[in-house]
């Protein structure tokens, strides 16, 4: 099967060329990027991209889909479905499911229903046995096995030590560690900011001290063992300029961060409840707008969605009770479009860059680009489309974002050749 895309404006990220071009696959593999291409005989699918934007399928590197142990908020398949509806052609589960992926078995059975699915589904493993922080799993048996990166994610590791020898074997393996900085001790109630939500829900919240301290821990330790760290979902704009220090030291520093957290405060906490409940919580508009200037500057080079979908009778509980997390794979790439391209923050092919090439280099996956002999996978954009978020492919609805009208839409997803 062939798909040829005719008077598209072809964005490759990885070499920031840009331009009307038309494109020729055949199988999984892009094998000709040109103009004027006519489509060869045979088995072939003409696409006119006229009007749109062609780009590398996205690529989300923190992602909760919740099987094994949670299929009623969303599984392997209906997660797959929310990635591809939202132009991502890869992803990379976290491990802590139920049981986690601490093991051989675990892990293989992710892989398995993994490749089942129309799109790449990657995983991490675990770096301590059952998530508790005391024992590091085989890291080395499971990155054979598969696994492409280490996290406890949801979980923060605090002995000191502990990290430190599993930054030195993932180093060894030339394997991304991401570490969730959330240090549980400072916190009296996760989820919701300390400072103006706290105070409207009456309750002693989540303050920027418990993200702050570990993340600097993190980022010298990281300096020390030259493990490629990457701090998750941050926060905080002092976690921003910590980053943009330890990256003037070493190169292997990476920082991720959410839709949720460039576009929102905790205005939208005490706006839209435990929708707006997340770990670590929205803060402060000093602060969004230091992930902003990070994003713009290349302190966070990543964003990511932390899809974390939940029950509607798990959010329906107090604020206090309710389970932390947003959806985020079907708005993430129009939220970029709205609140960072749109405004000028940043370039469409900026944008792509932390949403496909820079978390595909990263995790050493074959994504990211478009390019002659490059994978097949890449979505069609209609840059200026505007739609309203309404229905999902994922089982879940829990997003702030439900009746936002946005900009940016994604037409098609095609992945390895085929339209999805």
């Amino acid at each position: 099967m062939m798909i040829l895309i005719k008077n598209g404006y072809v964005i490759d990220p990885a070499s920031e060329k840009e331009g009307y071009f038309d494109l020729l696959t055949e199988g999984d593999k892009i094998v000709k990027i040109g103009t004027d291409l006519q489509a060869p005989e045979g088995d072939c699918q003409v696409i006119d991209a006229s009007g749109l934007v062609v780009a590398p399928g996205l690529v989300d590197v923190h992602v909760h889909f919740r099987d094994p142990g949670f299929p009623e908020k969303e599984d392997i398949y209906t997660g797959a479905a929310a990635a591809a509806k939202g132009g991502f052609t890869t992803v990379v589960m976290m491990a802590n499911t139920k049981p986690a992926i601490d093991n051989g078995e675990i892990l293989a059975y992710v892989l398995q229903k993994g490749a089942e699915t129309g799109i790449h589904v990657e995983t991490c493993a675990n770096v301590t046995m059952g998530m508790k922080g005391d024992t590091l799993t085989d890291m080395e048996g499971l990155a054979a096995q598969g696994a492409v990166g280490f996290t406890d994610d949801g979980i923060p590791l605090m002995k000191e030590e502990l990290v430190r020898e599993a930054m030195l074997r993932s180093a060894a393996l030339n394997m991304p560690i991401s570490f969730h900085e959330e240090d549980a001790r400072l916190i009296t109630n996760n989820g919701i900011n300390a400072g103006a939500a706290s105070a409207f829900y009456g309750i002693g919240g989540s303050p920027r001290e418990a993200e702050i301290s570990l993340v600097e821990r993190d980022l010298q330790l990281a300096l020390e063992t030259g493990a490629c760290m990457n701090v998750q979902h941050i926060s905080a704009k002092e976690s921003v300029e910590l980053v943009r220090r330890a990256k003037s030291k070493g190169s292997n520093i990476h920082a991720e961060t959410t839709p949720h957290h460039f576009v929102l405060t905790e205005d939208a906490a005490i706006k839209y409840g435990t929708l707006a409940k997340m770990n670590p919580p929205l803060r402060e508009e000093a602060d969004r707008l230091a992930i902003i200037q990070g994003i713009q500057d290349g302190t966070i080079d990543i964003i990511a969605t932390d899809h974390a979908p939940h029950t509607a009778q798990e959010k329906a509980k107090p604020i206090t009770e309710a389970p932390s997390g947003i959806t985020g794979l079907e708005t993430s790439l129009a939220l970029g479009i709205t609140y960072l391209v749109q405004p000028g923050h940043i370039s469409l092919c900026k944008l792509l860059q932390l949403m496909s090439t820079n978390p595909a280099k990263m995790y050493h996956l074959n994504a990211g680009m478009l390019a002659e002999g490059g994978p097949a996978d890449m979505i069609l954009i209609d840059r200026d489309g505007k739609w309203t978020v309404e229905q999902f492919a994922s089982k879940a609805t829990n997003t702030p974002f439900t009746g936002w009208e946005l900009c940016g839409k994604v037409v098609k997803t095609i992945c390895r050749g085929k339209e999805i």
